[in-house]
């Protein structure tokens, strides 16, 4: 167990923010966090927050995966005191980080996320982790490729996927056996637009699935992905368009605190 003292970070709004959909709430405000083969069980008060792991596991992994070289501070202090919108929404939500989480798991998350709501996405991804997860340090990793390619839709339907059940069988057996490496290297060589083109080229993926993708699982932070909750937020509060050149660099974390603040609102 580690003790650590870190500013802007909330894990309670990063739960809710709507880019991550395998955390487990436990007891005393504790949060459950697997990402990959780990797991991490974590505390927080104020900016005192407490973690399950040693300190070399936490700096060598979970440091990358809260994002904590990135100084969202200065992102925060950047933003035009007099668009009043922008800083209600930093001051409401101040405390979400774009989190550097699994490729595959994102992926996955966010093609089942299509006219899908956030508790039955969690739903979803903890029994596709359960019934097909490998067991590792004491819990159930989430599947790869190789590991649901064999599933048939009509399983996956039975996990609560829908529609999008033919999505997730056709994408499985399609990056089992090194395609999901192969697909990994393209987006990481690729420019932003042709990564966006590239995750469109997958079947049941339309470009908001595939901004979002690039937002949360290639952690490429001037993805502004627009939803219905967004495309109201610009129509209201940005008539004439996001001041996207301001902000450069930081476009998607500030659309997480603009989509939390929306939600919540």
């Amino acid at each position: 167990m580690i003790r650590r003292t870190i500013p802007h970070l909330d894990l309670a709004q990063i739960a809710a923010s709507g880019q991550c959909f395998t955390w487990g709430r436990g007891a005393a405000g504790s949060w459950t966090i697997p990402a990959g083969e780990r797991l991490v069980t974590a505390c927080q008060r104020g900016e005192e927050l407490t973690f399950s792991c040693d300190m070399a596991e936490f700096d060598a992994f979970w440091a990358g995966y809260f994002d904590l070289d990135t100084d969202y501070g200065a992102l925060k202090a950047s933003v035009d005191p007099a668009d009043r919108y922008l800083t209600a929404a930093v001051a409401h939500g101040g405390g979400i980080r774009i989190l550097r989480q699994d490729f595959w798991e994102v992926l996955v998350s966010f093609l089942i996320s299509q006219n899908n709501n956030i508790t039955r996405i969690i739903r979803s991804m903890a029994l596709l982790r359960e019934r097909y997860g490998k067991s590792t340090g004491g819990f159930r990793a989430f599947p790869r490729p190789e590991g649901l390619a064999g599933v048939s839709e009509a399983d996956f339907r039975d996990v609560g996927l829908g529609y999008r059940a033919k999505y997730l069988t056709w994408l499985s057996r399609e990056l089992a056996g090194g395609g999901l490496e192969a697909l990994e290297r393209t987006l990481l060589d690729a420019g932003d637009e042709e990564a966006e083109r590239t995750l469109m080229g997958l079947y049941g993926v339309g470009k908001k699935v595939a901004d979002c993708v690039c937002l949360f699982g290639l952690h490429r932070t001037d993805f502004f992905p627009v939803d219905t909750h967004i495309r109201q937020v610009l129509d209201r509060h940005y008539p004439g368009g996001f001041p996207r050149e301001r902000y450069r660099g930081g476009l998607g974390i500030l659309q997480q605190y603009m989509f939390y603040y929306d939600l919540k609102q």
